[in-house]
């Protein structure tokens, strides 16, 4: 126990110095389980992601079309607001930034904020320069596994921080959705289900934005 302690320790310590550490975080070499309600079951057969809002024509993909898509591995350190940290996650799924450059999805220039909506209602807001950026993905495998349903199965979003591509905002964990069901586009911003229970609306971990706007 006290080798695996002073192993976290040094990790802990290198992502510091290398400045990967946000401000009032702590790195975790577990993959803690944070979300509110129940576990939603999986049926593929009635499973559907739909796109709408300010975009040029409505999308909804099944399960089957989904995974058609074209797909992408990434590797990013994950920062919750609950202040853990876990460096050198490796997520394999569908960027939406891909989605748009390719054609499947043409956005109208009002296009301002991604509202992604999960199962149960819950929703999460982004401004569309996150959504399109490297750093957000619709990850549906965690490291070459499908992702656990505890963890947001089939489907959830993915925002993080990417060593060499860094963006000028890294949102903490809580603004990629589990058990994504939507894409809404809007023009203006509204703020989803934990943001309208105190949680700050930009969470960016560098600024250590947890609570309040």
């Amino acid at each position: 126990m006290f080798k695996d302690l002073r192993s976290r320790k040094a990790e802990e310590d290198q992502m510091r110095e290398e400045g990967r550490l946000p401000p009032g975080q702590s790195l975790t070499q577990k993959f803690p389980v944070l979300h509110y309600g129940p576990v939603p079951t999986f049926n593929p057969a009635a499973w559907d992601l739909r796109v709408w809002g300010e975009v040029e024509e409505e999308k909804s993909w099944n399960w089957e079309e989904f995974q058609k898509l074209p797909r992408s591995k990434k590797i990013m350190d994950i920062h919750c607001v609950t202040r853990w940290s876990k460096f050198d996650t490796e997520w394999e799924g569908v960027y939406l930034k891909t989605l748009v450059d390719e054609g499947f999805v043409t956005l109208k220039e009002s296009a301002n904020y991604l509202i992604q909506h999960a199962e149960y209602g819950f929703t999460v807001n982004i401004p569309i320069e996150i959504a399109l950026s490297d750093i957000f993905m619709l990850a549906t495998h965690f490291n070459n596994e499908p992702i656990t349903p505890d963890h947001g199965y089939p489907l959830r979003g993915i925002v993080g921080f990417i060593t060499g591509e860094e963006e000028d905002t890294t949102p903490y964990f809580w603004k990629g959705a589990k058990w994504l069901r939507g894409l809404e586009f809007t023009k203006e911003d509204q703020p989803g289900f934990w943001e309208q229970a105190g949680y700050h609306n930009e969470a960016d971990v560098w600024k250590e934005q947890r609570f309040g706007r």
